[in-house]
């Protein structure tokens, strides 16, 4: 069994060309879901993490994990014992991960069921929920119901994580979706661009 936040010793460069094959299958099949085309770079995913104590954290959730670009680097920040619960709508995606993360606990569903799905498993709030959502691809009524749904399932003093692509980063959904932001958390910072991911990304980080 593979217990570590590390992927699989068969996770060589094959596995990294699948990866980019299955998200590519995930985008064509349903762009506004998927909303990428090629995984994160593990220089986002350290920016990710960055800030949000996960090693003092007990149930984490992970939001939108596509091929797991940060689930192995959320693993590895948390302490033994910890729990992650980890939410993927596409079938083939949330597939891939139970198989890559034994780990994890991973659930195919909408976010917007988080708070069910964590009581579920017996955790009551969530200290930390780092999402690979595509905010700014979402209508209005679906950004509202799923940060809805974060927020009810964050503790107070919960920390939210989310990235948002430089380019696309003054479209009308991105530019409202950072109101809401502003609006629902305590504290809202945006961190300098990550120019070695493509495309060039940042990431919001929030305390509720």
């Amino acid at each position: 069994m593979h217990n570590s936040g590390r992927p699989p010793r068969g996770h060589t460069a094959v596995s990294r060309v699948a990866d980019h094959v299955h998200l590519l299958r995930a985008y064509v099949r349903d762009p506004q879901a998927t909303g990428a085309v090629a995984p994160s770079s593990r220089w986002l995913a350290a920016r990710m993490v960055e800030g949000l104590d996960l090693g003092s954290a007990v149930c984490v959730v992970e939001v939108g994990a596509g091929t797991g670009s940060f689930t192995p680097v959320i693993l590895r920040a948390m302490r033994p014992g910890a729990r992650l619960i980890v939410v993927e709508l596409n079938r083939e995606l949330a597939g891939r991960l139970r198989s890559r993360f034994r780990r994890a606990i991973v659930i195919r569903g909408s976010v917007e069921h988080l708070p069910r799905f964590l009581a579920a498993r017996g955790c009551r709030a969530a200290d930390a929920v780092i999402s690979s959502l595509p905010w700014a691809t979402f209508p209005p009524a679906l950004q509202d119901r799923l940060l809805h749904a974060i927020l009810a399932s964050l503790r107070r003093g919960g920390r939210f994580a989310t990235y948002a692509y430089f380019h696309s980063s003054w479209m009308p959904g991105a530019r409202r979706f950072r109101r809401l932001l502003y609006r629902a958390f305590r504290s809202v910072r945006r961190t300098p661009v990550v120019l070695r991911n493509i495309p060039p990304a940042f990431v919001y980080r929030c305390l509720k």
